[in-house]
Protein backbone atom coordinates (compact mmCIF):
# COMPACT_ATOMS: atom_id res chain seq x y z
CA UNK A 1 0.00 0.00 0.00
CA UNK A 2 1.49 3.42 -0.97
CA UNK A 3 2.35 5.78 1.92
CA UNK A 4 -0.31 8.36 0.93
CA UNK A 5 -2.99 5.66 0.90
CA UNK A 6 -1.79 4.24 4.22
CA UNK A 7 -1.95 7.70 5.85
CA UNK A 8 -5.56 8.20 4.77
CA UNK A 9 -6.59 4.62 5.72
CA UNK A 10 -8.43 5.52 8.91
CA UNK A 11 -11.32 3.49 10.33
CA UNK A 12 -13.69 6.30 9.28
CA UNK A 13 -12.32 6.43 5.73
CA UNK A 14 -12.51 2.63 5.43
CA UNK A 15 -16.11 2.62 6.73
CA UNK A 16 -17.08 5.34 4.22
CA UNK A 17 -15.43 3.42 1.38
CA UNK A 18 -17.25 0.22 2.34
CA UNK A 19 -20.58 2.10 2.56
CA UNK A 20 -19.97 3.50 -0.94
CA UNK A 21 -19.20 -0.01 -2.21
CA UNK A 22 -22.39 -1.33 -0.57
CA UNK A 23 -24.37 1.44 -2.29
CA UNK A 24 -22.92 0.48 -5.69
CA UNK A 25 -23.73 -3.20 -5.05
CA UNK A 26 -27.27 -2.11 -4.16
CA UNK A 27 -27.58 -0.29 -7.50
CA UNK A 28 -26.18 -3.32 -9.34
CA UNK A 29 -28.60 -5.68 -7.57
CA UNK A 30 -31.53 -3.39 -8.43
CA UNK A 31 -30.42 -3.42 -12.08
CA UNK A 32 -30.16 -7.23 -12.09
CA UNK A 33 -33.60 -7.57 -10.47
CA UNK A 34 -35.08 -5.40 -13.20
CA UNK A 35 -33.40 -7.49 -15.92
CA UNK A 36 -34.57 -10.75 -14.30
CA UNK A 37 -38.14 -9.45 -14.03
CA UNK A 38 -38.14 -8.34 -17.67
CA UNK A 39 -36.64 -11.64 -18.83
CA UNK A 40 -39.17 -13.64 -16.79
CA UNK A 41 -42.03 -11.77 -18.48
CA UNK A 42 -40.49 -12.40 -21.90
CA UNK A 43 -40.30 -16.14 -21.17
CA UNK A 44 -43.93 -16.23 -20.04
CA UNK A 45 -46.08 -13.19 -19.18
CA UNK A 46 -46.64 -13.10 -15.42
CA UNK A 47 -43.72 -15.44 -14.61
CA UNK A 48 -42.29 -14.53 -11.23
CA UNK A 49 -38.57 -13.73 -10.93
CA UNK A 50 -38.09 -16.74 -8.59
CA UNK A 51 -39.47 -19.09 -11.24
CA UNK A 52 -37.16 -17.51 -13.81
CA UNK A 53 -34.20 -18.07 -11.47
CA UNK A 54 -35.10 -21.75 -11.08
CA UNK A 55 -35.58 -21.98 -14.86
CA UNK A 56 -32.16 -20.45 -15.60
CA UNK A 57 -30.50 -22.59 -12.93
CA UNK A 58 -31.88 -25.71 -14.61
CA UNK A 59 -30.52 -24.37 -17.92
CA UNK A 60 -27.08 -23.69 -16.41
CA UNK A 61 -26.86 -27.05 -14.66
CA UNK A 62 -28.15 -28.86 -17.77
CA UNK A 63 -29.74 -31.53 -15.57
CA UNK A 64 -30.67 -30.91 -11.95
CA UNK A 65 -33.06 -32.49 -9.49
CA UNK A 66 -35.54 -30.64 -7.30
CA UNK A 67 -33.34 -31.50 -4.29
CA UNK A 68 -30.24 -30.09 -5.99
CA UNK A 69 -32.09 -26.89 -6.91
CA UNK A 70 -33.44 -26.55 -3.39
CA UNK A 71 -29.98 -26.89 -1.85
CA UNK A 72 -28.25 -24.70 -4.42
CA UNK A 73 -30.81 -21.90 -4.18
CA UNK A 74 -31.41 -22.16 -0.43
CA UNK A 75 -35.13 -22.60 -1.01
CA UNK A 76 -37.80 -24.84 0.48
CA UNK A 77 -38.02 -28.09 -1.49
CA UNK A 78 -41.82 -27.84 -1.64
CA UNK A 79 -41.69 -24.37 -3.18
CA UNK A 80 -39.09 -25.50 -5.73
CA UNK A 81 -41.24 -28.54 -6.56
CA UNK A 82 -44.34 -26.37 -7.11
CA UNK A 83 -42.40 -23.96 -9.31
CA UNK A 84 -40.92 -26.83 -11.34
CA UNK A 85 -44.45 -28.19 -11.86
CA UNK A 86 -45.53 -24.77 -13.19
CA UNK A 87 -42.53 -24.72 -15.54
CA UNK A 88 -43.50 -28.20 -16.73
CA UNK A 89 -47.10 -27.09 -17.34
CA UNK A 90 -45.76 -24.23 -19.46
CA UNK A 91 -43.77 -26.76 -21.49
CA UNK A 92 -40.45 -25.17 -20.51
CA UNK A 93 -38.87 -28.04 -18.55
CA UNK A 94 -39.22 -31.79 -18.45
CA UNK A 95 -38.26 -34.58 -16.10
CA UNK A 96 -36.45 -37.72 -17.11
CA UNK A 97 -35.58 -40.84 -15.17
CA UNK A 98 -31.98 -41.21 -14.06
CA UNK A 99 -30.73 -44.47 -15.60
CA UNK A 100 -28.46 -45.06 -12.58
CA UNK A 101 -30.97 -44.16 -9.87
CA UNK A 102 -34.58 -44.77 -10.86
CA UNK A 103 -35.79 -42.70 -7.89
CA UNK A 104 -34.07 -39.57 -9.23
CA UNK A 105 -35.73 -37.35 -11.84
CA UNK A 106 -33.29 -34.88 -13.45
CA UNK A 107 -34.83 -31.77 -14.97
CA UNK A 108 -33.84 -30.20 -18.23
CA UNK A 109 -35.13 -27.51 -20.54
CA UNK A 110 -37.38 -28.60 -23.37
CA UNK A 111 -36.63 -27.30 -26.87
CA UNK A 112 -39.44 -24.76 -26.27
CA UNK A 113 -37.77 -23.76 -22.98
CA UNK A 114 -34.42 -23.27 -24.70
CA UNK A 115 -36.09 -21.17 -27.40
CA UNK A 116 -37.96 -18.99 -24.86
CA UNK A 117 -34.83 -18.48 -22.76
CA UNK A 118 -32.77 -17.45 -25.79
CA UNK A 119 -35.50 -15.01 -26.85
CA UNK A 120 -35.75 -13.57 -23.32
CA UNK A 121 -32.00 -13.00 -23.09
CA UNK A 122 -31.64 -11.49 -26.55
CA UNK A 123 -32.15 -7.83 -25.52
CA UNK A 124 -29.33 -8.05 -22.94
CA UNK A 125 -26.99 -10.14 -25.07
CA UNK A 126 -23.84 -8.21 -25.69
CA UNK A 127 -24.66 -5.40 -23.23
CA UNK A 128 -21.74 -6.30 -20.94
CA UNK A 129 -19.44 -6.72 -23.92
CA UNK A 130 -20.47 -3.29 -25.25
CA UNK A 131 -20.11 -1.71 -21.81
CA UNK A 132 -16.61 -3.10 -21.39
CA UNK A 133 -15.41 -2.59 -24.97
CA UNK A 134 -13.31 0.46 -24.01
CA UNK A 135 -11.97 -1.11 -20.81
CA UNK A 136 -8.47 -2.52 -20.90
CA UNK A 137 -8.04 -6.27 -20.51
CA UNK A 138 -6.06 -5.48 -17.37
CA UNK A 139 -9.01 -3.61 -15.84
CA UNK A 140 -11.42 -6.43 -16.74
CA UNK A 141 -9.02 -8.97 -15.26
CA UNK A 142 -8.60 -6.89 -12.09
CA UNK A 143 -12.36 -6.54 -11.62
CA UNK A 144 -12.78 -10.29 -12.11
CA UNK A 145 -9.98 -11.05 -9.64
CA UNK A 146 -11.33 -8.61 -7.04
CA UNK A 147 -14.92 -9.88 -7.31
CA UNK A 148 -13.69 -13.47 -6.99
CA UNK A 149 -11.70 -12.56 -3.84
CA UNK A 150 -14.70 -10.70 -2.37
CA UNK A 151 -17.04 -13.64 -3.07
CA UNK A 152 -14.52 -16.08 -1.59
CA UNK A 153 -13.98 -13.87 1.48
CA UNK A 154 -10.23 -13.63 0.99
CA UNK A 155 -7.71 -10.84 0.51
CA UNK A 156 -6.94 -10.03 -3.14
CA UNK A 157 -3.54 -11.32 -4.17
CA UNK A 158 -3.49 -14.09 -1.56
CA UNK A 159 -3.02 -17.62 -2.83
CA UNK A 160 -6.55 -18.48 -1.63
CA UNK A 161 -7.99 -15.78 -3.93
CA UNK A 162 -6.49 -17.29 -7.06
Amino acid sequence: MPDAERASDTPEARAAAVRALEAEFGELITHFRRVITENANRVSPGMLPGAYKIFTTIARCEKATVSTLSERMLMDKGQVSRTVRELEELGLVERSTDPVDGRSFPLQLTPRGEERLAAARLPQEGRLLRTLEDWSLTDIGNLTRLLHALAAGVTPGSSAAE
